[in-house]
């Protein structure tokens, strides 16, 4: 778990999370702001999975 809390990747998605929160308190709600937290879920998702293969990288380089 440490891993996923630590990693920059996720730490820059979740500070892009809480602006697209205050985007959406304040701004107006039109088809950017879709556009906006669908990119915040594929940012999500993208550091997700770029931590899942560091560590199955980091894990394979220890068997050898």
């Amino acid at each position: 778990m440490r891993k996923y809390i630590l990693n920059t990747s996720i730490i820059s998605s979740v500070i892009g999370a809480v602006s697209a929160v205050q985007t959406t308190r304040k701004g107006p709600r039109d088809w950017r702001l879709v556009l906006m937290w669908v990119s915040w879920a594929i940012t999500v998702a993208l550091a997700i999975g770029s931590v899942m293969e560091q560590d199955e990288d980091a894990r394979e380089l220890e068997q050898r």
